[in-house]
C-alpha cells in the first residue's frame, strides 16, 4: 500500500510526517526545515512561491503574498473576525457571489482553500522527494473547533492539492495520539493547543490504547497573529508619538514591521528583553526615520495579558464538560509555537495546578500523531482506538426559528440518536428538516449546513403526524440526516456535505489548472537543472578548447566552435521560452567527447606541438579570442 502522510496545516508554519520503518519521522522540506512557513508569493511572471522563499519576499511584494490563510478559511466576508482581520492584512479581500471570502491577487479572486492547497501541494511534493515515490493520500488536521464548513473547506483543499484526504482529524487528539504512543498507563491529560492563529483545549483519556476525547473547547480566531499585532501596535504608536508619522498607512512598513514583531517575540521567549531595530522605516521632509526601541519582556507581557486569559474560559469550560477538576488531570501537554511564551506557560500551570510537560516538540507534535493516525488506518500501527468527539452542538430549527439540539457538543462519535416531530398547521403535507451547527438559541445566529423536505405526509391535524428526524455521524464525523413518516412510511434523507464556497465544478477547474501549473513548475524546475549543466560544460570545455582544441580535425573545431558559440548566445539571450537546451546540450557534451578523445590520442602518440605553439593556436584562433574576452563578464552576470 501507499504511504499516507500526515499534515498539520499551520497557520504560521506547516509541517509533514511519515511512518516510515514503524516510527514517526518528520519530513524536511527542499530547504532543510523541518517546517514551512505557511506563505504563499505571486510574482508578475505569474510564478507562485512558497515557503520561505515566499516569507523572504514578503516585504517588497506585501500586496501579493499571503499568510495566516487559514484564519479566513471557510468563513464569509462580514463575519466579525474577518472584518478584524482584513484591516491589518497587507493583501485585498473580496466576497463570492455567497459572500464567501475571495482573495485578490495581481487581478484575480483565489479562495482559502485554493491558497491552502498551494502549501499542501509543496507538502505533498517535499514528501515524494524524501520518499522517492508518488504520495496520494494524507490526514490533515484541524482546529479541534473548526465547524463542518471550515473543515470541508480544509478537504476541498486537500482535493485540489491532488491529495485523497482519508481522515480530517483534530490537531488536540493528533497531539495526544503523538503523546501516547507505546503508553499502556491510564492517564486523563489536558492539550493546550496555541497556534498561530487558532486556539484549542482537549481533555483526553489515555487507557491502554484507547485514546477518549472527553471535551474540547476552543476559540477559532486567537493564536500567535495577535500576539504579534501587540507589538506591531506599540512599534506604530511609539513612533507616531515621536516623528508624528502613522506606519498603518504604509504597506511596505507594515511589513517590515510584522517581521520585526515576529522576531523580538520569539526572543522575548529565552530574553528579558528584545532589541528592535528598523532603520529607514519611513521619512519626512526632515529626513529619513528610524525606529530603535528595546521592547522588555515585562513590558510585553503587559500588552498579551488579555490574549492569555482568553484561553482561561475554553480550559474551565473543557474541565466542567469532562466532569473533572484540575487535580484529575495527569499532564498537561502544551502544541502551537505561542507556547512557548513563559506567560503562557505560567497561565497553564495555574489553571492545571501543575507545570506543563515539555517531552515533545510543539511545532512537530501535530504533525507526526497525523501520520500515526494514518499508521492506524494503514494497519502499520496496532491496538490503538481513537474515539473522538464533535465541538459543536447539531440541531434543527423549529417552529419560531428556535435551534433544537439534537447532539450536544463534545458528544463521542460515532453516534446516531432519533427525536419524534410533528407539523404545526392542519392539513399540512409537508415538512423541511433545516440542519444547523452551534451553540445560540436561535436558529439564524448558527451555522447552515443543510436541508431537506419529506413531502406526501397524509392530510391530518396538526400535531397528529409523528416523524422521525434521525441524526447519525460516522467515524469520520460525516453526518447524515433523515425523516421518516411513521403512518405513510414516506422517508428522506441527506448526506450533509458542508459547503466550503466551491462548487464541484469551481473545484475541478481549480485542479485543473493546478495541474497544468504543476506541469509548468516541473518544466522551468528542468530548464533550470539543464541551464546549471550546460553553464558548467560551456565553462570546463572552453577552457579545454583553449588549450588543446588544435589537436581536433579542422571539421571538429569548428563543430566545437559553433556548439560553444550556440551555449554562449542561450546564456546572452536568456529567453526560456524558445531554447532548446537539450539540442544545445547535445552539441557540447559531443564537442567535449571529441576533445577527451583527442587527449587521449595524443598522450598515447609520441609527437605533439609544444606549449608555445599551444599559445599561438589559442591567440590566432578568433572565435576563441571572443569566447575569452567575454566569458569571464557573462559569468559574473549569471
Amino acid at each position: 500500500m501507499p504511504k499516507i502522510i500526515g499534515i498539520d496545516l499551520g497557520t504560521t508554519n506547516s509541517c509533514v510526517a511519515v511512518i516510515e520503518g514503524g516510527t514517526a519521522q518528520v519530513i524536511p522540506n527542499r530547504e532543510g526545515g523541518r517546517t514551512t512557513p505557511s506563505v504563499v508569493g505571486f510574482t508578475d511572471k505569474s510564478e507562485r512561491l512558497v515557503g520561505q522563499i515566499a516569507k523572504r519576499q514578503a516585504v517588497t511584494n506585501s500586496q501579493n503574498t499571503v499568510y495566516a490563510v487559514k484564519r479566513l478559511i471557510g468563513r464569509k466576508l462580514n463575519s466579525p473576525e474577518v472584518q478584524q482581520a482584513k484591516t491589518l492584512l497587507p493583501y485585498e479581500l473580496t466576497a463570492s457571489e455567497n459572500n464567501d471570502v475571495r482573495i485578490h491577487i495581481l487581478g484575480r479572486d483565489y479562495s482559502p482553500p485554493e491558497i491552502s492547497a498551494i502549501i499542501l501541494q509543496k507538502l505533498k511534493s517535499s514528501a515524494e522527494e524524501f520518499l522517492g515515490e508518488e504520495i496520494s493520500d494524507a490526514i490533515i488536521t484541524v482546529p479541534a473547533y473548526f465547524d463542518d464548513i471550515q473543515r470541508q473547506a480544509t478537504k476541498d483543499a486537500g482535493k485540489i492539492a491532488g491529495l485523497n484526504v482519508s481522515r480530517i482529524i483534530n490537531e488536540p487528539t493528533a497531539a495526544a495520539l503523538a503523546y501516547g504512543l507505546g503508553k499502556r498507563e491510564n492517564e486523563k491529560i489536558a492539550i493546550y493547543d496555541l497556534g498561530g492563529g487558532t486556539f484549542d483545549i482537549s481533555i483526553l483519556e489515555l487507557n491502554d490504547g484507547v485514546f477518549e476525547v472527553l471535551a474540547t473547547c476552543g476559540d477559532s480566531f486567537l493564536g500567535g497573529e495577535d500576539f504579534d499585532q501587540k507589538i506591531i501596535d506599540w512599534i506604530v504608536a511609539e513612533f507616531q508619538r515621536e516623528n508624528g508619522i502613522d506606519l498603518r498607512n504604509d504597506r511596505l512598513a507594515l511589513q517590515r514591521l510584522k517581521e520585526a514583531a515576529e522576531r523580538s517575540k520569539c526572543e522575548l521567549s529565552t530574553s528579558l528583553e528584545a532589541h528592535i531595530n528598523l532603520p529607514f522605516i519611513s521619512a519626512d521632509r526632515t529626513g529619513p526615520k528610524h525606529f530603535n526601541k528595546t521592547l522588555p519582556r515585562s513590558k510585553f507581557e503587559q500588552m498579551v495579558t488579555d490574549l492569555v486569559e482568553r484561553t482561561v474560559e475554553p480550559c474551565q469550560k473543557a474541565l466542567w464538560d469532562a466532569k473533572l477538576e484540575p487535580a484529575n488531570i495527569d499532564q498537561v501537554i502544551l502544541v502551537g509555537g505561542q507556547t512557548r511564551t513563559p506567560l503562557v506557560r505560567e497561565r497553564v500551570e495555574k489553571i492545571f495546578g501543575k507545570s506543563p510537560s515539555l517531552e515533545i516538540n510543539p511545532d512537530e507534535v501535530v504533525a507526526i500523531g497525523a501520520c500515526i493516525q494514518g499508521g492506524v488506518l494503514k494497519g502499520e500501527i496496532k491496538d490503538i482506538i481513537l474515539l473522538d468527539v464533535i465541538p459543536l452542538s447539531l440541531g434543527v430549527e423549529t417552529h419560531g426559528g428556535l435551534f433544537t439540539k439534537f447532539l450536544d457538543r463534545n458528544t463521542t462519535i460515532p453516534t446516531t440518536k432519533t427525536m419524534v416531530f410533528t407539523t404545526v398547521t392542519d392539513n399540512q403535507s409537508s415538512v423541511e428538516i433545516h440542519v444547523l451547527q452551534g451553540e445560540r438559541e436561535i436558529a439564524s445566529a448558527n451555522r447552515s449546513l443543510a436541508k431537506l423536505e419529506l413531502i406526501n405526509i397524509p392530510a391530518a391535524p396538526r400535531g397528529v403526524p409523528q416523524i422521525d428526524v434521525t441524526f447519525d455521524i460516522d467515524a469520520n464525523g460525516i453526518l447524515s440526516v433523515s425523516a421518516k413518516d411513521q403512518s405513510s412510511g414516506q422517508e428522506q434523507s441527506v448526506k450533509v456535505t458542508a459547503s466550503s464556497g466551491l462548487s464541484s465544478d469551481e473545484i475541478t477547474s481549480i485542479i485543473d489548472e493546478a495541474k497544468l501549473k504543476a506541469e509548468e513548475d516541473r518544466r522551468q524546475k528542468e530548464q533550470a537543472i539543464l541551464r546549471n549543466r550546460m553553464e558548467g560544460l560551456f565553462q570546463s570545455t572552453t577552457k579545454t578548447f583553449t588549450e588543446f582544441g588544435w589537436l581536433l580535425s579542422e571539421n571538429d573545431q569548428n563543430f566545437a566552435r559553433e556548439s560553444l558559440k550556440a551555449a554562449k548566445k542561450v546564456f546572452e539571450e536568456n529567453n526560456e521560452e524558445q531554447i532548446n537546451y537539450r539540442v544545445v546540450m547535445q552539441d557540447l557534451e559531443q564537442a567535449a567527447a571529441l576533445l577527451t578523445q583527442a587527449m587521449f590520442s595524443s598522450q598515447a602518440s609520441a609527437g605533439g606541438m609544444n606549449e608555445s605553439q599551444a599559445g599561438k593556436r589559442e591567440s590566432d584562433d578568433p572565435l576563441l579570442s571572443w569566447l575569452n574576452s567575454s566569458t569571464s563578464s557573462d559569468r559574473g552576470k549569471k
